[in-house]
């Protein structure tokens, strides 16, 4: 797949990140239907309640384009990474970051270097004053990314059976000298 620089919503060194096509389905179901994935995350989908989601998120880009869920491509290669977003928190008025990547792109980095890039995005090219994040207590890896990244610990709650922490970043808080994404 050749990416379109009209597409590319912000990049990293190693990474562009852009927004799902519709000829996307089949990567976006690796990351849905893959359990070790969506471990802490959400439910695993299935093939067709994955592409009746893809279609609610290809939506969602064009509606509101600076926000939703992302297509994260490697450069080097142009494969595919995983996904990022910029989404609602389910049932409030706060907007949170996230991101999952397929199993063979764990432990390269590129958790850290999505978020901190998507930190710069949020701030640079959104009238977002604060961007929150929101993972399960055992997810350890992801909250190591969150504090690397620059979020400091805000909240914790329960959500049916699971304990969360919500991390969030503030606009005040934002220097770009200090990150090394490109928004485009």
């Amino acid at each position: 797949m050749k990416e379109s620089t009209i597409n590319i919503l912000f990049e990293t060194e190693r990474l562009l990140v852009r927004h799902y096509s519709p000829a996307d389905a089949d990567i976006f179901f690796l990351l849905n239907g893959n359990p070790e994935v969506m471990r802490y995350i959400r439910p695993v989908k299935s093939r067709e309640e994955t592409d009746l989601f893809f279609e609610e998120i290809i939506q969602y880009s064009k509606n509101k384009p600076a926000y939703g869920r992302m297509a994260v491509i490697e450069r080097k290669s142009n494969a595919f990474v995983g996904s990022f977003a910029i989404i609602p928190i389910e049932g409030t008025d706060k907007m949170q970051l996230g991101y999952a990547l397929l199993r063979q792109s764990w432990g390269k980095g590129y958790a850290t270097e999505l978020s901190i890039a998507g930190i710069q995005y949020v701030f640079t090219k959104t009238a977002l004053t604060e961007i929150f994040a929101v993972t399960e207590v055992p997810n350890l890896a992801s909250q190591k990314v969150l504090l690397k990244a620059g979020f400091t610990l805000h909240s914790t709650y329960t959500e049916g059976t699971k304990e969360l922490l919500q991390y969030i970043f503030m606009k005040q808080d934002f220097q770009p000298q200090n990150f090394a994404a490109t928004p485009v």
